[in-house]
Formats: C-alpha cells, sequence, structure tokens
C-alpha cells in the first residue's frame, strides 16, 4: 500500500485539537534500544550489517556487545535515579541469550516492543510469508516471557516492507514506530484490526553520534531544545509526543552518560509531561479517536 493510502496527509494546525492525562502538553517516552547483532550473520539480503571486510567484524559487533555487557548497566543507573520506567526497543532474542538483561528490565516493570528477532536480521525483502513467519517468532517469545500479546512493533534496522503495518496489525500488535513522520499518533490504514503510529524519530536519537560530528553534549542540548518547542508548540496544537531513542552502546558510554542524567533532570523538572510508555500513548490516543 502506498504511503498515501497508509497515512493521509493531515497538517497538524487543521487538527481537531487533542489533550494528554491531567492535560499534559507533551508525552514522553524513553526508548532504550536493547539490541543483539550476530557476529556473523545468517541473513545479510540487502545490506551487509558489518562495514569492514572481511569478516567477522570484530571492531563493530564489539562496540555494539560492549551495550550489553556495561553501557545497558550503566544507563540503569541513570534511568532509576530519574524513576523512568522505559519501553525497550528490544530483539527479542535478548530475552533468551541474556538472562540478566531480561531480569532487569522485568524487574523494573519496561514495556517491550519488538525491534525484530535480531538487529542483524533485516526485513528488505522479505516475502509476506517469510515476515509474518518472524514476526510470529517474535510474538511467541514475548508470549513465553510474560503471559502478553506484544503491544509495539519497530522492524529490525528499520528495515520496513510494503507489508509490515498489515502483518503486524494482524497479528494483535497495536502501534508501530517504523513511520517517523509526525509529533501526534494517528491512524495507519491496514487491511484489517487498527494499528497506530507512535512518533519515535532519529532527531532526538543517540544513533546519530554514529553518523554525524555529534557527542554527548549536543544530544543533552538537542533534547533541552526539542522539549521546550514542543512544549510551545503543544499550547495551540495539543498534545504531542517527545521520543527519547537509547542505545546503550552509545548513551552508556562513561563520557555521554553524564548528559544523559543532566537531561532527564531538566525533563523531570518541568510542568505538564506525561511520562507513558508507547503502548499508555497508543492506548490513549485510540480511546480518544474511537471508530
Amino acid at each position: 500500500m502506498d504511503a498515501d493510502l497508509r497515512l493521509p496527509y493531515s497538517p497538524i494546525v487543521a487538527r481537531p485539537r487533542f489533550a494528554w492525562p491531567g492535560g499534559a502538553r507533551v508525552a514522553i517516552w524513553v526508548v532504550p534500544n536493547v539490541e543483539h547483532y550476530e557476529y556473523q550473520p545468517a541473513q545479510v539480503r540487502v545490506r551487509d550489517p558489518w562495514p569492514r571486510q572481511p569478516h567477522p567484524d570484530v571492531l563493530n559487533y564489539g562496540i555494539r556487545d560492549y551495550g550489553n555487557r556495561v553501557g545497558l548497566w550503566r544507563m540503569l543507573e541513570v534511568l532509576d535515579r530519574h524513576r523512568i520506567r522505559c519501553t525497550a526497543s528490544l530483539s527479542m532474542a535478548v530475552l533468551d541469550m541474556y538472562p540478566e538483561i531480561a531480569a532487569a528490565m522485568a524487574a523494573r516493570g519496561w514495556e517491550y516492543m519488538s525491534h525484530g528477532l535480531y538487529n542483524t536480521r533485516y526485513h528488505w525483502n522479505y516475502s509476506e510469508d517469510e515476515e509474518r513467519a518472524a514476526i510470529a517468532a517474535c510474538q511467541a517469545i514475548h508470549r513465553r516471557h510474560t503471559g502478553r500479546d506484544l503491544a509495539g512493533w519497530f522492524s529490525p534496522a528499520a528495515s520496513y516492507t510494503l507489508n509490515t503495518a498489515d502483518l503486524v496489525a494482524a497479528a494483535g500488535i497495536r502501534y508501530l514506530c517504523d513511520f517517523f513522520h509526525d509529533d501526534q499518533p494517528c491512524e495507519i490504514a491496514v487491511r484489517s484490526g487498527r494499528l497506530v503510529s507512535v512518533p519515535y524519530g532519529f532527531e532526538l536519537n543517540d544513533s546519530v553520534m554514529h553518523r554525524r560530528p555529534l557527542e554527548g553534549e549536543d544530544f543533552e542540548r538537542m533534547g533541552r531544545a526539542m522539549f521546550d518547542e514542543l512544549h510551545e508548540n503543544a499550547g495551540r496544537w495539543g498534545g504531542l509526543v517527545m521520543a527519547i531513542g537509547l542505545h546503550p552502546y552509545v548513551m552508556g558510554a562513561p563520557h555521554r552518560i553524564g548528559h544523559l542524567d543532566r537531561l532527564l533532570a531538566y525533563l523531570k523538572g518541568r510542568d505538564g509531561v506525561w511520562w507513558a510508555t508507547g503502548a499508555e500513548i497508543a492506548d490513549h490516543w485510540m480511546a480518544a479517536h474511537p471508530r
């Protein structure tokens, strides 16, 4: 389905005003990407996940492995200090492969949004049946560990296909983060059921530090500026969403973690904020927009 059919154009200045619980102006959700990258990926397809040849690319694998060994645990101390319940953008295999991480997330009541099985298993060029099976495998792991259905989906490495929205909706998933097109949730047209796009993005996402000349102080500065602008805009347009995308191997590094701590302290000190999970955002929006 074409994007103009999935997501009909809607200028934010022409929409009915929409409110978050308690009249909050900005819903903030914090999204640590807790991922597993295969040492020797079995399915490369369109893009090779490891830029250095020949394989194995020990350098880039090791950088990412650092996140699970060290960076996540450093990040947890900061998140706990600010009492933030996160939505993990989760490589679902993590729940089986890293029991200590699974236990730490469960103890904190984190929500899990599927980020595919591994972050080296891209969905580009999957047939419909292949992608359906990949989504079902992730759903099965989540059910086994939590007893519940997945609420959200973000394709691994944002490797979206033309069928993704239809297939995740058919699997009982309520929200999708593959589109980075708005500051408010919106309905996604699907073959059956309901699916909501919850704003996520790469503007305030520490992954850009590997692609641009940015560092931790830039991330903190951008986060403050983003919140201030969204908070002001919401006075005219209604409730907006601020996503904070984190990667333990990036923001969990010793020279960056203090900037995350200071950004969260700044945001915790502001009023008009609803600290939410992805499912809470999606469910509130759907309840306010019944069919």
